[in-house]
């Protein structure tokens, strides 16, 4: 049995410290396995294409990135979790602590927003507040 994906648009916007944001619009799809319900979208980036999975649950998330860039991020509240970051020259071990996860879908729009700490190969400690907002693109 297949599970219908549904087209959607994606906006995702990440904000750094409370200082420095990033926002993207794109087209994805939205479909829901087991308790768990999950993006796809694909961004074009220099370095090449890459797609995006964002795995949404109540108390945990999952952020994997392929192609150009290739991410592991996992999230969990009030806990460390170890990912990774690899680009095309070399591999970064990362860590995520997440704050907060909230995740609602209702009527064809979705919200996602996850903070939380993240550091990569021991740097300093950055906090992340990733916010992902979608709806169900009618035919």
């Amino acid at each position: 049995m297949s599970i219908p994906e549904l087209p959607v648009k994606i906006n995702v916007k990440t904000t750094i410290d409370q200082d420095e944001t990033f926002e993207l619009m794109v087209f994805g799809t939205y479909f829901e396995k087991g308790n768990a319900a999950y993006l796809r979208y694909e961004e074009a980036m220099e370095e090449g294409s890459v797609r995006t999975i964002v795995k949404m649950a109540a108390d945990e998330a999952l952020i994997l990135r392929g192609g150009a860039v290739k991410m592991r991020l996992p999230f969990e509240v009030n806990r460390k979790l170890n990912g990774s970051y690899e680009m095309p020259f070399g591999q970064f071990a990362t860590e995520t602590m997440a704050k907060r996860i909230d995740y609602s879908y209702e009527n064809g729009k979705g919200h996602f927003s996850v903070l939380y700490d993240f550091s990569m190969e021991g740097a300093p400690t950055n906090t992340y507040e990733l916010e992902i907002a979608f709806q169900e693109e009618k035919e």
